[in-house]
């Protein structure tokens, strides 16, 4: 059993964030990650609100973080999944596919992942013509027709993105707004190639080997009918990676997120959380970023104790 002070779960904006501040602590810092360091946030195709960076990439900023953890030498072990956790004790006991830890603090920064929509066709056309990550999959689509699903800001954002390789891009949302900022909002406008059907569904994905169209159905007046499109990205939010942290006994809401106060501490001694897996309510990067900041300093005082600590 490998023995550290501080464990983080997690290698998106939030775990390197907490990493970056562990080792600065001063304390044995791991942060293990089930797939390639930078999370979720490296698909955004377009971040714009990050403070000094202006307009930049998700993969881009991501890629800054993890260069700056390995500068400080944080130890990041990439495709290592935790697969249980027994947090009762005063060590926190992380089990992963690959090892056991033993860790004085524990960070859980598991983030999100994609929301399904559950519609006939999704599961059986996902990666020949189904995807969620634009900046993964958008370049196979260059000249092609596209579908865009949902209404908030990381689905305007793929439209965008998508405008510039797709011939037409469609994009559905069930509700008669967007939920997006409005800057985005008034850049997609802006686009010539790009259509918006408000108060729609997306009710079945078809197709033979390939997505080849799609049925919609006009929720104000019920009319049901087919668009061809050659591809379809379902942008409707995102569900939290917490189901581990719940069978341990961490406490969370009703949908699944974490329960943190202020301090990012959850209802165990020496457990905390940040980023997008806790229930506070602004899921960005920037806000991931912050409760990060704050967990790893909560950590240290946790674990050394010092006199302000209370």
């Amino acid at each position: 059993m490998e023995k550290v002070d501080l464990l983080i779960i997690g290698a998106g904006p939030a775990g390197l964030t907490a990493g970056i501040y562990g080792v600065r602590s001063g304390l044995n810092t791991l942060v293990v990650e089930e797939k390639l360091a930078g999370g979720t946030a490296a698909d955004a195709p377009i971040i714009e609100n990050y403070p000094g960076l202006g307009r930049i990439s998700g993969a881009e900023l991501m890629q800054k973080i993890v260069e700056h953890c390995r500068m400080l030498k944080v130890p990041i072990k990439e495709f290592e999944k935790a697969v249980s956790l027994n947090l009762m004790g005063v060590e926190k006991i992380i089990k992963t596919d690959k090892a056991v830890y033993s860790a004085k603090a524990l960070i859980i920064a598991s983030g999100t992942s994609y929301r399904e929509l559950g519609v006939p066709g999704e599961k059986e056309f996902k990666g020949r013509g189904v995807s969620h990550c634009a900046v993964c999959d958008g370049p196979l689509f260059r000249g092609k027709r596209v579908l865009v699903v949902g209404g908030g800001n990381s689905a305007v954002a793929t439209a965008l993105y998508l405008a510039e390789l797709a011939s037409e891009v469609k994009i559905v949302h069930r509700r008669d707004a967007f939920r997006a900022q409005e800057s985005l909002i008034n850049d997609l406008m802006a686009k010539g190639n790009v259509e918006v059907y408000f108060n729609t569904q997306l009710k079945e994905i078809r197709g033979e080997t390939l997505v080849d169209k799609v049925v919609l159905l006009n929720l104000k007046d019920g009319e049901a009918w087919e668009m061809p499109v050659d591809g379809v990205f379902v942008q409707v939010g995102e569900t939290p990676n917490s189901q581990l942290a719940k069978e341990a006994g961490v406490e969370v809401d009703e949908n699944g997120y974490i329960k943190v106060d202020i301090r990012q501490r959850t209802s165990i001694p020496g457990v905390f959380a940040a980023g997008d897996v806790t229930n506070y309510p602004a899921k960005q990067v920037g806000a991931a970023v912050g409760q990060a900041v704050t967990a790893a300093l909560e950590a240290y005082g946790y674990i050394r104790r010092p006199y302000y600590y209370a």
